[in-house]
């Protein structure tokens, strides 16, 4: 029988143990304990009902027993003793007499049967009368006798039913005492057994009550069980102890748990490992356990510990202790035990690893930052010193600090690199110096085999003592005492080899660390090869750059010139400068960018810089020379583009490309400029006043489709003219404009400087820590030449005026001290005016400039050119430019906006004609002749 408890259940809880519990409807369910001790209760008050009832039955029973013997006996004997029984026994019809009088008496006194019968036992009443006459059924000798006979016999039947239970014989005698018959009476069991019916229901009754009370008690004390066990199942709680068992024991950590009373009521495996506990411990007083004092006050005390280390025995324990009384317990405590001895050496073991991990990402973050060989060498060594080892050394391939390709006949001699660690002291080779290794030694050997070698201990390493034997008794001296050289090799290419040390107060090296130092070794080699790579590209781009700019300042005395060239960190750019001697002793400056970096631009500024000098040649004007180069940059760009298309390629061609070209003459001081898309010129005047010219701007090179506008300036003597590229002035930290601004601040105050000062100050302001771009900077510093060094007129168009100009030029040249190179100078002027006169159109002018060079120039109005040809025999003309190219040492044309000018130079030696190689008289006879234009 189940009884609800009539309260709302509480939320269900899932065990610890993972499984689902089963539902519960019902308090009392018979899977439960509280249920299986109900039905244990209710088997019991059935027994005891049962018990009960069979006692009662037994004693009623045996009461009604003893009661029928008595009343057997009363009956009996008052019967026997009536008068007239034992006369009418001695008469002839005793049945007739005493029948009558048995009923009667059997009825009177509530037995069962009265039966009176002679000495051998046969009946002469008996309450059924065809039972008259037959043998009495029982034991009649000692009533024969004269005794009473109790016994419990069966008989014929009876009107109780049944048969007899127990009966009485007595005798019967006459006056003289003699026993003339027997007298028997009985009462049946049937009979008997209804004395106890009535108090049945008192038994059921009380059965009934104690069951009731078991099934309260048996609910209260579900629902308290319930709230214990946290409505698990019996199985549940059984699995549940199972499980904590298991992990009480197994865990790696002592628990020891005690009672308020100072007693140790749970101990696990470990807590016994640990502090040497015997088998039987729980129960016992923690003062008789044997532990340090230290421990047992903390098992004693009832304050909380945390992480307190004790120590007990060899061990080094880390114990923790807490109160239970706050978590339904009876204030008693809870303690922890663990070992940190153990734990500690596999906290160093990841302690080492993780400082190797944060190592190797330390060599990743930290190595190859730049791209510079011995920088990233250098990196190798202060990462790993002193972290990994005392003393780090790294020797490379003298080809790979140089940035060519290393090979195996360079490995005995390698450079050192980089050296790194607090032992620098120690006599080892310098950074920059070469070392040279012995077939046995472990860097040799490692380069050979491709593998790191290992010296726990140097002073048995023999091969490393023959490689130096000096040197390496200086180094133990100094307490190098371990080494591991592991070779630096990338793309399976050798670069060097990486040394790492130990001193004495270090541990010596395992091949754990070997290891190490290969994997670290391994990413610095391809920082290492990535440096060289680009310090090899950066090398030939930066030669081939220089290789076309200016090397050295072109033979001119109308500027004094000055320029610096910084290329790129990351690579070289297209930046370029020129300085190109024209006729009548002008000067060319030109300052060009080409837009992007690498081998690609610095071919492209060499092209331009080529075309460049080509116009300068044709002596064309400044915006004629700006559209031409922007012409051919069109056209590259369009070849570019044209041939990576053919190779499958997306085509970019070139991109684009800034100039700015300035004509200065010094004759008249002024200079002509124009820009294409190029930062405005910078002037410095004598007095110090710095100011841009206002050139005005026009696109860059490339676009296509615009003119070009020029400037033209006068520039007096001891003016500078400052050309520069967007390099110098254009950074991301800064607008443009700020850099404008330092520019000037740089040149203020530069008009008594040399232009070689002027640009070291600007360098030294405006350099960048990490140029990003390439900077170009040219500073002309300007010379007028004096009137007396100048000689013109005019010449009127008649042949008849040649005489005159040769006459006029002797005088010049006899006031100038030059009158040894009159005869060439007369017939230079003779064969150019004569040409002018007869070919040209007015007007007609001769001009005569000392410089450098003796300079004639003879002005016309036409636009045709005379060219040099070889005049045959039969010829009339032809051999009088033939005869100007012999006397001078060069001769051209220009054109201006009024004709043209064929000049020519005569090179002077400290002011004096050079020595020429005239042709013999005879050959200059025979080609002698009129000028053909």
């Amino acid at each position: 029988m189940e009884v609800s408890s009539g309260r709302p259940r509480s939320p269900e809880r899932h065990p610890l143990t993972g499984h689902p519990r089963r539902r519960r409807g019902f308090l009392l369910n018979v899977h439960s304990a509280a249920g299986q001790v109900f039905l244990l209760q209710v088997a019991i008050v059935v027994v005891l009902v049962l018990a009960a009832v069979a006692a009662m039955v037994f004693q009623t029973a045996r009461d009604a027993v003893q009661r029928g013997r008595r009343e057997s006996v009363v009956a009996a004997q008052s019967f026997a003793s009536a008068p007239g029984t034992a006369a009418a026994l001695q008469s002839r019809h005793p049945t007739a007499v005493l029948q009558p009088r048995a009923e009667e008496a059997r009825k009177r006194t509530g037995v069962d049967f009265i039966v009176a019968m002679n000495t051998q036992g046969i009946r002469y009443t008996y309450p059924y009368p065809q039972e008259i006459g037959k043998k009495f059924v029982g034991t009649i000798a000692p009533a024969v006798n004269g005794r009473t006979v109790i016994e419990q016999a069966g008989g014929p039947p009876l009107p109780a039913g049944g048969g007899t239970d127990v009966q009485a014989v007595v005798p019967v005698t006459d006056s003289r005492g003699k026993v003339v018959g027997l007298v028997s009476a009985g009462i049946t069991v049937r009979n008997v057994s209804a004395l106890w019916l009535p108090q049945l229901p008192i038994i059921l009754g009380s059965g009934a009550a104690a069951l009731g009370m078991a099934t309260a008690g048996t609910t209260l004390v579900a629902r308290r069980l319930r709230r214990q066990t946290r409505g698990l199942a019996p199985e549940e709680l059984a699995s549940l102890y199972e499980h904590h068992d298991a992990v009480l024991h197994s865990v790696r950590e002592g628990v020891l748990i005690t009672s308020a009373d100072g007693r140790l009521l749970l101990v696990n495996d470990e807590a016994r490992r640990l502090v040497d506990l015997p088998a039987d411990v729980e129960g016992r007083p923690v003062r008789e356990l044997g532990l340090p004092e230290s421990v047992m006050c903390l098992l004693s005390s009832s304050e909380e510990v945390t992480d307190e280390v004790h120590l007990v025995g060899d061990r080094l324990l880390t114990v923790n202790r807490r109160p239970t009384h706050g978590h339904g317990g009876l204030g008693g405590n809870v303690v922890t035990l663990r070992d940190t001895t153990e734990l500690a050496a596999v906290s160093g073991r990841a302690e080492a690893a993780r400082e190797r991990l944060m190592l190797l990402y330390e060599a990743g973050v930290g190595i190859g930052t730049t791209l510079d060989v011995e920088r990233t060498a250098q990196e190798l060594a202060d990462v790993a010193a002193p972290r990994f080892a005392d003393l780090v050394t790294v020797d490379l391939l003298d080809a790979v600090t140089r940035g060519w390709e290393p090979t195996a006949e360079g490995w005995r001699n390698l450079r050192r690199a980089a050296v790194g660690g607090e032992q620098r002291s120690i006599p080892v080779c310098p950074p920059g110096e070469v070392v040279t290794f012995s077939s046995r030694a472990p860097q040799l050997r490692a380069l050979q085999e491709r593998r790191g070698m290992l010296e726990t201990d140097l002073r048995q390493a023999h091969d490393w003592w023959e490689q130096g034997p000096e040197r390496a008794r200086k180094a133990a001296e100094h307490s190098l005492r371990s080494l591991v050289t592991v070779p630096l090799r990338a793309r399976d290419v050798p670069l060097g080899v990486a040394n790492f040390y130990r001193a004495a107060d270090s541990p010596a090296f395992q091949p754990d660390d070997l290891s190490f130092a290969e994997e670290l070794a391994a990413r610095a080699a391809t920082a290492i090869d990535n440096a060289r790579r680009f310090t090899r590209e950066h090398a030939m781009a930066v030669t081939l750059q220089r290789s076309l700019l200016p090397r050295a300042q072109p033979d001119q005395d109308t500027l004094q010139v000055a320029w610096r060239y910084l290329p790129a960190e990351a690579g070289v750019g297209g930046d370029w400068f020129d300085v190109i001697p024209l006729a009548g002793m002008r000067v060319a400056l030109v300052m060009g960018d080409v837009v992007g970096h690498g081998l690609q631009a610095a071919a492209t500024m060499g092209r331009l810089r080529t075309a460049v000098h080509n116009f300068s040649t044709l002596d064309l004007p400044v915006d004629e020379v700006l559209g031409n180069l922007d012409d051919l940059v069109i056209r590259m760009g369009e070849e570019e583009r044209a041939g990576d298309a053919a190779d499958g390629h997306e085509g970019m061609g070139v991109t684009g490309a800034t100039c700015l070209y300035a004509v200065y003459d010094p004759v008249a001081g002024t200079c002509t400029m124009a820009r294409a898309g190029h930062p405005e010129p910078v002037a410095v005047w004598p007095d110090g006043t710095v100011a841009c010219p206002g050139v005005p701007a026009s696109p860059p090179l490339g676009l296509g489709g615009h003119p070009f506008e020029t400037a033209e300036i006068a520039l007096p003597e001891g003016s500078q003219l400052v050309l520069y590229t967007d390099g110098l002035v254009d950074e991301r930290a800064h607008d443009i404009d700020v850099g404008m601004e330092r520019l000037r601040n740089a040149l203020a105050g530069s008009g008594g400087r040399a232009p070689e000062e002027t640009c070291q100050a600007v360098i030294d302001a405006l350099k960048p820590s990490h140029a990003s771009d390439d900077v170009a900077l040219l500073v002309a510093c300007t010379r007028v030449l004096p009137s007396s060094h100048v000689a013109q007129w005019a010449v009127p168009p008649d042949p008849a005026a040649v005489p005159e100009v040769r006459e006029r030029c002797r005088r010049t040249l006899r006031e100038w001290g030059l009158g040894e190179a009159g005869f060439a100078t007369e017939l230079i002027l003779s064969e150019l005016v004569t040409n002018a006169i007869r070919y040209g159109s007015p007007p007609v002018g001769v001009r005569l400039l000392r410089g450098r060079c003796l300079v004639c120039e003879v002005s016309d109005g036409s636009g045709t050119s005379p060219r040099l040809r070889r005049a045959a025999t039969t010829d009339e003309g032809g051999r009088g430019l033939f005869l100007v190219a012999q006397f001078a040492q060069r001769w051209g044309t220009r054109y201006t906006t009024h004709g043209k000018v064929i000049w020519t130079e005569q090179l002077l030696v400290d002011g004096t004609p050079a020595a020429t190689s005239h042709a013999p008289v005879d050959f200059l006879l025979d080609q002698f002749d009129d000028l053909e234009t």
